[in-house]
């Protein structure tokens, strides 16, 4: 048998026979790394330690300190022993598929009866008795009949119909746990012991159909998360009951912010708390874009499919917009028109309209548009991800030389409004050429390398994204991490010389002839909906005070207190403090709480020592203690507070 050569991460050399496993290598370079080796890497793929190397190769033996891969097996093989419990406990039950996901896995079985909460703790029991059984996990490569034979005997048509649908060219590969088997292509651990039995956990069961078809048949999915650790199982299950209390649908209903209803999927109705919030995002943003050297328009949200067809989102886009057709008066058919899913098309008419010359350049186009996409109803979610929203939109047409320095420019000011809103932890992804692209290489080195200067210029580091730039050119994503860790991609800013050639945009050079603009797309937000859905789980509801809708109540403790309650609000409304006045014949811890509940940030008490010295007692949410303060004080304090950042 010929030898092959691996190549370890170090840089040394070893020859093998061809067939050898990583077990063996591991084992051969010593006793320790053969007990602690859980997969292999081998020319940068995820490697399982039983299979064989045929040809030389570059190897790197992982162990549980290597989390990517370990957190996936561990994952993957979970998946595995949940399967095998379920079917120990109901023998009946049908297995499909279990992934790896983020986070953990699931698996779809099909079972007549549902799967309850004692069911989920039941399973669980089941897979660390598994686990601690410490079962070998083995794997053969076998033929498609054999295989078919092999499930159609054990009544697995599920798994029957998996492996017609694999290519013929593809090897099918079998894993057991101990005696229960399945189809998966791997890798795994080397026996269930090596999973860790205290650091992971069922969470809840859904209904999926079977292979994505509402056509066929409902199963049911279970899902886990895993970690290498109990303590960091811990820290996650932490976060999920912090995201559960700061979750937008729940605090929207107790600020009275807005709601949902099935009569318009994927919409919001804004409730005029929501709207403040709303509208005073909107005004900020709309004097922060003007001080930047933005003009803001506004294009429509009906346009016929002749621009959409130009533009290229007719072909590429038309199944997640929305259609519309018209009997216009003397034509011979329907007129089709489409509601824009996004405005990038209408800012180039705008640009169209006069010749534009270099000195026009750059020109920043603005607009909080109004738009609507198509999302499948179960990825609806909340305000999060919805069907009809409005973006901070803008659109900046520049020449080539000018990528950096306007990206640097976007860049900057897009860290000052993240500062203002709270958020000072967020990093930058830089997306670099795809496969399959437009372009010469020279404009996509002259690109990427444009934005990588402009994040060094303005401070900031990034990572890069291999292959995830647009077909057209390179993209900056800004993803900002909340309070519990969470990451969000809000902020985008994408180079795109393929727009304008589709539309015809053109400016006149300082050479005379006309030339292409370069367009770049930004947004800071995203879209409103979205980031303020972002905004009240960030702040668990308590908003920066100057964004949230109700800024004060002045409540009184006894009613002869009413007409001073009255004066303390005329002086804060004047002050520009979003005041109101609860003079309702309750307790005041009555009102305190309830006034809590919904996230007003003061709370000023008013009796008859108040009413006296022409003072408040000052209760802040979130705080125990109360103190006192004088209506001069407290409406100096509160009025600066109320002032937008950027009018301060």
């Amino acid at each position: 048998m010929a030898d092959i050569s691996l190549t370890f991460p170090d840089g040394n050399k070893r020859s093998y026979a061809a067939g050898v496993t990583p077990a063996e290598v591991a084992a051969d370079i010593s006793n320790s790394l053969a007990k602690k080796a859980i997969s292999a890497i081998v020319d940068g793929k995820h490697w399982d330690l039983q299979w064989p190397l045929e040809h030389d190769a570059e190897i790197a033996i992982n162990t549980m300190k290597d989390e990517a891969p370990a957190l996936e097996l561990i994952r993957h093989d979970l998946a595995h022993i949940m399967a095998r419990a379920v079917q120990e406990i109901w023998p009946a039950t049908k297995v499909t598929i279990g992934p790896v996901i983020a986070n953990g896995w699931y698996y779809d079985f099909d079972r007549e009866e549902p799967f309850t909460p004692e069911d989920l703790g039941l399973i669980e029991k089941k897979m660390k008795e598994i686990i601690n059984r410490r079962d070998p996990v083995t794997t053969e490569i076998w033929e498609r009949a054999r295989a078919i034979e092999y499930y159609q005997a054990n009544n697995e048509p599920y798994k029957v119909e998996l492996v017609e649908a694999i290519p013929g060219d593809e090897p099918l590969r079998m894993y057991w746990h101990g005696h229960w088997q399945d189809l998966c292509r791997g890798p795994h651990l080397q026996n269930t012991g090596q999973v860790p039995g205290d650091a992971f956990k069922l969470t809840h069961v859904a209904g999926a159909y079977w292979r994505g078809d509402s056509n066929r048949p409902m199963l049911q999915r279970i899902y886990g998360v895993a970690f290498q650790n109990k303590e960091k199982l811990k820290a996650y299950l932490h976060m999920l009951e912090e995201a559960a209390k700061r979750d937008h649908r729940k605090l929207g209903r107790e600020m009275d912010l807005f709601h949902m209803q099935e009569e318009a999927p994927g919409q919001v109705f804004w409730h005029p708390n929501g709207w403040k919030v709303y509208t005073t995002l909107q005004d900020y943003m709309r004097r922060q874009q003007e001080r930047d050297g933005y003009v803001e328009v506004n294009t429509p949200q009906v346009v016929n499919r002749k621009l959409w067809e130009a533009s290229g989102h007719w072909d590429n886009y038309q199944e997640n917009m929305f259609i519309v057709e018209v009997d216009e008066e003397h034509a011979r058919e329907k007129t089709i028109n489409a509601l824009k899913p996004m405005n990038c098309p209408c800012h180039v008419q705008v640009f169209n309209q006069g010749l534009k010359s270099y000195r026009d350049l750059p020109l920043r186009i603005a607009e909080f548009g109004s738009c609507n996409r198509y999302e499948p109803s179960g990825a609806l979610h909340g305000i999060m991800r919805v069907r009809g929203f409005t973006q901070d939109d803008a659109h900046i047409f520049c020449e080539e030389k000018d990528i950096e320095v306007e990206t640097k420019k976007f860049i900057e000011f897009l860290a000052g409004i993240y500062a203002d809103l709270g958020f000072h932890d967020w990093s930058i992804k830089l997306s670099t050429r795809p496969e399959k692209r437009i372009g010469t290489e020279e404009s996509w080195d002259h690109a990427e390398e444009s934005l990588g200067n402009a994040c060094k210029a303005a401070g900031y580091d990034f990572e890069i994204q291999e292959g995830e730039g647009a077909f057209y050119g390179p993209k900056l994503e800004f993803v900002l991490t909340d309070a519990i860790g969470r990451d969000w991609q809000c902020g985008t800013l994408q180079v795109d010389p393929n727009l304008p050639e589709r539309l015809d945009a053109s400016y006149v050079g300082q050479d005379g002839a006309k030339h292409r603009p370069i367009m770049l797309h930004r947004a800071v937000l995203g879209s409103f909906e979205r980031f303020i859905g972002i905004l009240i789980e960030e702040h668990a509801g308590k908003l920066p005070f100057w964004l949230a809708p109700r800024q004060v109540v002045v409540a009184s403790i006894t009613s002869e207190a009413d007409e001073y309650v009255q004066e303390v609000v005329a002086r804060l409304k004047a002050g520009g403090v979003r005041a109101e006045a609860d003079i309702r014949n309750e307790k005041i811890n009555y009102k305190v709480r309830e006034h809590s509940l919904s996230k007003v940030p003061v709370i000023l008490a008013v009796g008859h020592r108040e009413v006296e010295e022409r003072t408040v007692s000052v209760r802040r949410l979130g705080e125990k203690q109360t103190s006192m303060a004088t209506l001069d004080e407290i409406a100096a304090e509160l009025s600066k507070a109320a002032t937008p950042p950027d009018l301060l």
